[in-house]
């Protein structure tokens, strides 16, 4: 498995409706593919990917696409792909930030 997510934007109108109530990550972007939000829905989120992509997309306005991953590893796969996007970006998705949706302790990764 690939460190970063790899698989391609989906538009969100499109996407939702194919969603599941899966557990799993999923990363929000607007039209340009700049991550806004990194996220993952848990044994807790209602209707699971679906309800946890629908109730965000709908908080962010700028955001038009996503991608995810289906994972039962949910936990460790959000704070990985929240390492990576530091590593990358040298800071958390702006969204994450301002919802304050991410882990206290935050390791360090160097991807290649």
């Amino acid at each position: 498995m690939a460190i970063r997510l790899t698989k391609p934007w989906r538009d969100l109108d499109e996407a939702i409706p194919l969603l599941r109530g899966n557990l799993g990550v999923f990363e929000l972007a607007d039209k340009d593919g700049q991550i806004l939000y990194i996220g993952f829905a848990s044994g807790k989120s209602l209707f699971g990917l679906k309800g946890e992509v629908r109730d965000l997309s709908t908080r962010i306005a700028s955001a038009t696409q996503v991608r995810h991953e289906v994972n039962t590893a949910y936990q460790s796969r959000f704070r990985e792909l929240l390492m990576v996007h530091v590593a990358d970006q040298g800071e958390l998705p702006p969204y994450n930030i301002e919802f304050n949706h991410r882990p206290v302790r935050l390791g360090r990764l160097s991807p290649a």
